[in-house]
């Protein structure tokens, strides 16, 4: 790998994991804890955040206990409320304009999905 290769690769990661910090910090800011694992990528105009251990040990409790639905539909009102902050956040980081936002969370395993779409690529230099 050349000088130019590795040096895109550097800037590349990142980007990547400043957007994971900011979709984190995002989360916190909404229902006041932010995950414990996240990584991003992005290829072409996809952004990708995968978020691991997301719930918290009431909402542990609650899916014990037959609630997850309840859960889902909660979790889902929440990310309502936050996608402009999620979406200014990426648009800030990659330059780009987010076109659409795609969203989803499973409880077992406790993941959680954001997928990005832009209107161009992703430039590891940052924006454009």
């Amino acid at each position: 790998m050349g000088f130019r290769a590795s040096q895109a690769h550097a800037d590349g990661a990142r980007l990547n994991a400043a957007i994971a910090r900011a979709v984190v910090r995002t989360h916190a800011e909404h229902v006041g804890r932010g995950q414990k694992k996240a990584f991003a990528f992005h290829h072409d105009n996809i952004v990708v955040v995968v978020l691991e251990d997301t719930m918290s040990r009431a909402e542990q409790v609650l899916v014990r206990n037959g609630g997850g639905d309840a859960l889902l539909q909660l979790r889902t009102a929440f990310h309502d409320d936050m996608r402009s902050d999620l979406v200014g956040a990426v648009e800030l980081l990659t330059g780009g304009t987010v076109t659409t936002l795609l969203s989803d969370c499973t409880l077992e395993p406790d993941v959680s999905v954001e997928l990005f779409l832009l209107d161009g690529p992703v430039s590891a230099d940052g924006p454009r």
